[in-house]
């Protein structure tokens, strides 16, 4: 992997990551822009005891451009963009609007292609294997910060999910404090763990793969799975089985290549069930900070997509009180999955 590191007009890092042969990134970014005042503030609910961020700076921010003026694809003669060269293979900038900035974290974008109509499921697997090298790349660096407790990766696909840029792109947060449900889960964690001296993550995983009938796909390193008690109508995790992880930064080469090829498979599956492009939030639940010797690296890939024409809406009960209602059974979702899958 070839890793060049940049910086755009207003000050902002931009690192661009090439395969083997790629040419040397030398452009620069000749546009106008002043830097970017943001207000990023994080406040405390003490009902729940969970930090919420206020970004109000974020209103303003780039929402469905057309095509000829969106900023994540290469600069060209009289448009430029966030990414001043012609062509890249895999490049992250930080966001130019921010949901967490300074003290209270960073944020950054990920363009996986420069292909403005791609997908990541449309990508070969030595590119998706470069975006994985990126995520891994940005974990490392992030996770060094002495204010950063949890590195998320992450990819919002669909106008239905709410994305704002319909070019194929995830974002990375690098949080401050620790997010609700990594903390649930670390309780979790420390409960089971606390009880029995086994590792939750690793019990789950093995119940699913002893029961089987969850099981969506299984490779040489990853296993991926309906959960038992699914929230979403179409949900899937994808655990490393073979040994525990704690975050991508631990994936060796066979792993990393395994990964590639095991995801592709996945989302393309996801896009099947419908026979048309699922929206999808595809997340990777990475260690936290402190607790590391407890975590287990997955992935959580879902949709809100119920039926090839219906969406799943987080009413009364799952909005207001977080008790999440299903119509359909998990072992459902698992057999369609396995039938549609490419």
């Amino acid at each position: 992997m070839q890793r060049t590191v940049s910086h755009l007009a207003d000050g902002r890092e931009i690192i661009y990551f090439d395969g083997p042969g790629a040419p040397l990134r030398t452009a620069s970014d000749g546009r106008p822009l002043t830097p970017t005042i943001t207000t990023s503030e994080l406040r405390h609910d003490p009902i729940l005891d969970e930090w919420v961020v206020m970004a109000s700076h974020r209103q303003g921010r780039t929402h469905l451009p057309p095509v000829d003026q969106c900023p994540l694809c290469p600069s060209r003669d009289g448009a430029d963009t966030e990414i001043p060269e012609k062509s890249y293979d895999v490049v992250v900038f930080e966001n130019r609007f921010p949901s967490l900035s300074g003290e209270a974290g960073r944020c950054e974008v990920v363009c996986f292609t420069d292909d403005h109509d791609a997908s990541f499921a449309a990508l070969d697997q030595a590119q998706a294997r470069l975006v994985i090298d990126a995520w891994a790349d940005r974990t490392a660096t992030l996770g060094e910060r002495p204010e950063v407790e949890q590195v998320f990766c992450f990819e919002n696909r669909g106008q239905e999910i709410g994305v704002t840029l319909d070019h194929p792109h995830g974002q990375i947060y690098a949080y401050p404090y620790l997010p609700p449900r990594t903390a649930q889960m670390l309780s979790s964690a420390q409960r089971h763990h606390a009880a029995t001296g086994r590792n939750l993550f690793a019990d789950v995983l093995a119940a699913e793969r002893d029961e089987g009938v969850r099981v969506v796909a299984e490779s040489e390193h990853w296993t991926a799975f309906v959960p038992r008690a699914a929230r979403w109508p179409a949900e899937v995790h994808l655990y490393p089985h073979r040994r525990r992880l704690a975050d991508l930064t631990e994936l060796t080469d066979a792993e990393r290549d395994d990964l590639a090829a095991s995801y592709l498979h996945l989302l393309r599956t996801f896009d099947g069930l419908y026979e048309q492009p699922m929206p999808y939030i595809a997340a990777w639940h990475q260690a936290p900070r402190a607790g590391r010797e407890l975590w287990y690296l997955h992935l959580q890939l879902f949709s809100i997509k119920r039926a090839a024409d219906k969406l799943k809406y987080l009413a009364g009960s799952e909005s207001a009180l977080g008790a999440f209602i299903t119509d359909v059974l998990p072992e459902d979702v698992a057999v369609r999955l396995r039938d549609v899958a490419p």
